[in-house]
């Protein structure tokens, strides 16, 4: 029996990544931008430091100040980023959320819904919107959805946040299979990192964290981001896996 391998998904060239403006989402921004993509980043608020990389690269950069819950528009920001960067996109980096750290029993509907929406929903939807865009054109993708190793080890006051990224990771799996050859879509799960997702943590919960760390410390956004860029750029065999990079915390 004789079998026919595909090529391989080729490199990103052109990538879109919500939540851009700071942290581990400027941290990929600015590692692709030197690697030489094209980026396009949006956040709820743009920060100085995103717009100064926007205008450093202005003809590599295209950031805007956009709420990744409100798909309209998203749609429209992505729509003149590929006009703007000539090239439609074929990376995207799914890492706008919300942090939480509520006991479940306090938690109000409202903010459960409003995780919810920002942590699971709006990231499908972008991954739908990035999808289609795919189909559209016939091209072939990469995408890295951000989860966390609260999807695979639980964190007293993270239930609903946990929620969310176990559904990140459970989706990835699935359309791994749905895309086969066309996409390729993993999960990177960083431990906690200095963020504002690890501002809500109190000392004595990250005295804990490191004491238990086999490292001894925190993980480091440019850890993370280089994991990314490897999954968007070089790795072509890596299919609907999620890669925890948490300094041991949870072997």
């Amino acid at each position: 029996m004789s079998t026919t391998e595909s090529t391989p998904v080729p490199a990103a060239t052109t990538v879109l990544i919500s939540g851009a403006s700071r942290g581990l989402g400027l941290a990929v921004a600015t590692l692709l931008v030197q690697r030489g993509l094209r980026v396009a980043g949006f956040a709820r608020a743009l920060t100085p430091e995103l717009q100064s990389l926007a205008e450093a690269h202005p003809d590599r950069v295209v950031c805007g100040a956009v709420d990744v819950t409100d798909q309209p528009a998203v749609e429209e920001f992505t729509a003149d980023a590929a006009q703007r960067l000539g090239h439609s996109f074929d990376g995207l980096v799914n890492n706008a959320a919300a942090g939480e750290y509520t006991m479940f029993v306090h938690a109000r509907p409202a903010g459960i819904e409003q995780i919810i929406t920002t942590n699971l929903l709006a990231p499908l939807l972008l991954t739908r919107l990035f999808t289609r865009g795919l189909l559209a054109t016939g091209g072939r993708g990469r995408a890295v959805m951000v989860s966390s190793i609260c999807a695979h080890r639980g964190f007293a006051g993270h239930a609903v946040y946990s929620a969310t990224k176990a559904g990140l990771e459970g989706a990835t799996r699935s359309l791994a299979h749905e895309f086969r050859d066309r996409l390729l879509i993993n999960c990177v799960a960083p431990g906690f990192f200095a963020s504002e997702l690890s501002a809500i943590l109190d000392t004595d919960q990250v005295a804990t964290i490191l004491r238990r760390t086999p490292v001894k410390r925190l993980t480091r956004s440019a850890e993370v981001a280089t994991m990314i860029a490897t999954l968007l750029l070089d790795s072509s065999a890596l299919t609907g896996q999620s890669i925890v990079i948490d300094g041991g915390l949870t072997a």
